[in-house]
């Protein structure tokens, strides 16, 4: 049975403290030039990690990630013929 997971945008005043993150899920991205860190944790602990991170002083702000909960089976998604034979023709 596999654990649902959610990720969590956190962004930071120093990135000094990114490292220390490790020990509340795991950490998919860090970004240097924009400060922030991105972390993935098990869906069930989402709401109370977003409390204990965002009273650290050097979290500037803590965002929930919504993919969970968006819809990923389209509907009436069959391609234009157009498209389809530029695809074939290799344009």
């Amino acid at each position: 049975m596999f654990m649902q997971r959610q990720g969590l945008v956190i962004w930071l005043y120093s990135l000094k403290q990114a490292k220390m993150l490790r020990r509340f899920g795991n950490v998919h991205y860090v970004s240097k030039r924009l400060k922030y860190v991105v972390l993935y944790c098990n869906q069930h602990e989402v709401e109370e990690l977003i409390e204990k991170l965002s009273a650290f002083s050097f979290v500037k702000k803590v965002e929930p990630s919504y993919k969970p909960f968006l819809k990923m089976e389209y509907e009436n998604s069959a391609p234009d013929k157009a498209k389809e034979y530029d695809y074939k023709m290799g344009i």
